[in-house]
Formats: structure tokens, C-alpha cells, sequence
């Protein structure tokens, strides 16, 4: 495990507050931070050596260290605990609510008491929030959808590709306007020549006489 180096060149003293009682022989390094909150106190007996940057913080009960204990540097120990005689706790260990027993020893890095956060007898746990009603229960895709509907188109079972073909000439026939007769026609429609009966008995003086005089009836 990795261990952060600790800086060497703690020059301030020592910061004491609070209900802290501290033996006249006791030896503390520079940048250690003993600190008891209200109602709290901590109790350093004879022989105990605190290193460099350590941090004692009292609450909610004692700090007790005995005899002899080694405090290692940049140890930090918080709540309430004892140190019994002659213990050693390595550099960078935290201690949190925990006691340790008569000459025990303490690895360096170390965690050492209860690290989770108790539930209180009374905690209720949130309600479970009301989702908030939509306009409709139709999704959005269901709406779209229903906006248009195409009509269905019905084709004749009966009817092959021919008729179909032949209603549609048919109908685009009807659908044509009249054309005008072309000059042929009209030309034709004009003059119609009066029909000329011959007699049988009639002689070829005879036809000449009539047609002439067929002729002189139409132009005037």
C-alpha cells in the first residue's frame, strides 16, 4: 500500500485545545493537533511520545493514552478510545472509536474501528414519490399514427389487366371534346347534285334538252 511521505519541516508548535491533560514528561512533536470537543476530555499519562502531525480529536467520550504508547507520525485517532500501556501505533493508522489492548502493535496505514454510519431506531426511510399523471396514456408514436388513416381501395376480383386497360381508353375518350369536321367533309356537304332521271324512250336530242334545262333552273 502506498503511504504518502511526511514532510520534515514542522517548525510550529504544538496546538492544544479544550479539556486536554497532558503529563510533564510526555513528548510531542511539532504540527500534533490535540483537540477535546465539549463535553469531552483527553488524558495523556508519563512516557507517551506522540510524532510529527499526528491528530488526537476527543468526541463524545475520552481519549485515554497510558504509559509508554507510541503515537506514530500522522496518526489520526477520533471519538472515544484508550491506549493501553506500552501500545505502538504505526505512522498514518486511524483509530475510530476503538481500544487497544497492553503492548499491541499497529501496523502503519491501518483502519482500525467501526468505519460505518449507524441508522437511527426512529429513521423512516423517504416515500415512494407519486409519478406525475400525462395528459394521455397514449405514447407519442400511438398518436402520430392515429392522425391519418388512408382509406382502403377496393380492385374487382373478376377484372384482368385488359379491362382495366380498356376502362381507362374508354373513359379518357368520353372525356375528349368534339372535334370539327375537316374541310373534306364540309366541301362534300355543300353541293349535293340533284339526281337526273332518263327516260327509257328518250332520245339523245331529249337528254340534252333536259340537262340544259336543269342546268338553267339552277342558276336561276
Amino acid at each position: 500500500m502506498y503511504l504518502p511521505p511526511i514532510e520534515s519541516n514542522c517548525n510550529y508548535e504544538p496546538f492544544v485545545s479544550g479539556d486536554v491533560t497532558i503529563a510533564p514528561d510526555v513528548a510531542i512533536a511539532p504540527g500534533a493537533i490535540l483537540q477535546a470537543a465539549p463535553d469531552s476530555r483527553i488524558a495523556i499519562a508519563s512516557g507517551v511520545c506522540i510524532g510529527m502531525g499526528a491528530i488526537i480529536h476527543a468526541y463524545n467520550g475520552t481519549i485515554e493514552i497510558e504509559e509508554g504508547a507510541t503515537i506514530g507520525a500522522g496518526v489520526l485517532i477520533v471519538g472515544k478510545a484508550k491506549i493501553a500501556a506500552k501500545a505502538c501505533i504505526g505512522s498514518l493508522t486511524t483509530v475510530l472509536n476503538c481500544d487497544l489492548e497492553p503492548e499491541q502493535t499497529v501496523a502503519a496505514g491501518s483502519i482500525l474501528g467501526d468505519t460505518s454510519r449507524k441508522v437511527s431506531e426512529n429513521f423512516q426511510p423517504s416515500p415512494t414519490p407519486i409519478p406525475i399523471p400525462t395528459p394521455t396514456n397514449v405514447e407519442v408514436g400511438t398518436r402520430y399514427n392515429t392522425f391519418i388513416q388512408p382509406k382502403p381501395v377496393s380492385i374487382p376480383e373478376t377484372s384482368g389487366a385488359a379491362d382495366i386497360e380498356e376502362e381507362m381508353t374508354t373513359s379518357i375518350d368520353s372525356e375528349e371534346e368534339p372535334q370539327p369536321p375537316s374541310m373534306e367533309t364540309r366541301y362534300n356537304t355543300l353541293i349535293q347534285p340533284k339526281p337526273i332521271s332518263i327516260p327509257e324512250t328518250s332520245g339523245a336530242a331529249d337528254i340534252e334538252e333536259e340537262i340544259a334545262t336543269s342546268i338553267d333552273s339552277e342558276e336561276e
